[in-house]
């Protein structure tokens, strides 16, 4: 005989009626929400102050310190380069509401943030994000953690601005397929939004693109990752790392490894372009990388040396996704100089790239060392809802997260009835 849990039945319903309410081309919902649920936040994100003249600065422990050429390179205790900031809290706010609204795509079905997930070290888990057409876009989606200190964007080096980087993926048919004038059409039929811009843009009479991806920077300028137990040993509590950890900075900082001379802190990258022969996915042509963007052979093959704070969170790794964990790309750099270059190809491989031949330990060293410059303390809040009336990311993150809910829920229910004693029959 089967007794049906009254409880699992009725998440189970809530479940499925939830995901029947969700059409992922809905056009976006303009009438249940009033204009008073979105007022944009007055103050500065964490770890940013408010200034006299109402725009937001970062504040973090390596303003303390100096930098060779002031260009944020050197040792532990290094300052970082130029940053962007200087965004007004209205702007930095109205910034989060558009990247993680659906209504930005074509056909409402993805956000910025569908490639560009908080929970995911602000990328996707993918080996190549998904765009509007459900296929696979040509490359891995970067992180965004500390893009306020970059001043270049891409794989392949192609934007100089925040603001070049959020029209790519905006007007790429491939990924969320926008015109310009499709997105303004969508957004100025949205009375919030129509309120919210001229709140943060109080000198500008109408959406503009410029203002949409001026938000969008704003928003992006504020994931700021500084505070990892690597920080924390950086600063001079050398507690913070344990033995291992120690000895892994050190064979990734040594000119043995050379790892420090490309991926260099603070901030764990040059933020330069870097051929060094990584292999493309099973299947897939030879991607020539920044050949393109520089019109120069020298960088064919080349793509921008990635950030690797919070590179435990954002696997699989490089530019095609071809590496599945930390172990796996940390053992690509030790297997010889252009042994992944395919036949008929001649790379300019950078000089950094050599055979350092290390051993199994210490690969898993670096290794262990890296799991330690996580740090998502600064993490944005995602909206509760949008304007736009559409799921906040997309249905499917929606979905997902409806189903972990449940599952959370039905785990408290069975530990509930298990320490009471009433267990199903």
């Amino acid at each position: 005989m089967i007794i049906f849990n009254p409880t699992r039945l009725a998440l189970l319903f809530s479940f499925v009626v939830f995901t029947l309410s969700f059409n992922v081309n809905a056009e976006p919902d303009l009438t249940h929400n009033s204009d008073s649920a979105f007022k944009l936040k007055q103050t500065c994100p964490a770890s940013f102050e408010l200034m006299e003249n109402g725009t937001c600065e970062l504040r973090n422990m390596y303003q303390f310190y100096n930098s060779v050429q002031g260009r944020g390179l050197g040792g532990t205790q290094t300052s970082l380069p130029k940053h962007r900031d200087g965004f007004t809290p209205a702007q930095i706010d109205l910034g989060r509401y558009l990247f993680f609204d659906p209504a930005l795509s074509k056909d409402n079905s993805i956000s910025c943030a569908s490639c560009h997930q908080p929970d995911k070290g602000f990328s996707d888990d993918l080996d190549r994000s998904i765009g509007i057409t459900g296929e696979k876009v040509g490359r891995s989606a970067p992180t965004l953690w500390n893009v306020a200190f970059l001043d270049k964007f891409f794989w392949d080096a192609r934007a100089d601005t925040l603001e070049e980087q959020a029209v790519g993926p905006l007007f790429d048919a491939k990924e969320m397929g926008n015109s310009p004038e499709h997105l303004l059409k969508t957004l100025n039929a949205i009375p919030q939004y129509l309120a919210m811009f001229n709140v943060a843009f109080p000198n500008s009479d109408e959406i503009t693109i410029t203002n949409i991806t001026k938000s969008l920077a704003a928003f992006q300028s504020t994931l700021i990752s500084l505070n990892s137990r690597y920080d924390r040993y950086a600063h001079g509590y050398h507690e913070a790392l344990n033995e291992n950890e120690i000895k892994g900075l050190n064979i990734f900082r040594s000119f043995v490894a050379r790892c420090a001379e490309c991926h260099q802190p603070p901030l764990f990258t040059n933020n330069q372009v870097a051929v060094i022969g990584t292999p493309e996915a099973e299947g897939l042509p030879f991607d020539i990388g920044a050949e393109k963007t520089f019109n120069n052979k020298k960088n064919r093959g080349g793509f921008k040396v990635p950030t690797l704070r919070n590179i435990a969170k954002t696997a699989p790794y490089m530019h095609s996704g071809a590496m599945k964990d930390l172990r796996e790309a940390t053992e690509f750099y030790n297997k010889g100089r252009g042994h992944a270059i395919p036949e008929g190809e001649d790379l300019l491989i950078h000089w950094h790239i050599w055979e350092p031949d290390l051993q199994d330990k210490e690969l898993d060293l670096i290794v262990e060392f890296l799991q330690t410059l996580t740090d998502e303390s600064l993490t944005p809040q995602l909206p509760k809802r949008l304007p736009s009336g559409l799921p906040v990311i997309d249905a499917d993150y929606a979905m997902q997260q409806a189903k972990h809910n449940i599952q959370q829920k039905q785990q408290k229910q069975q530990s509930i009835h298990t320490e009471s004693g009433d267990e199903d029959e």
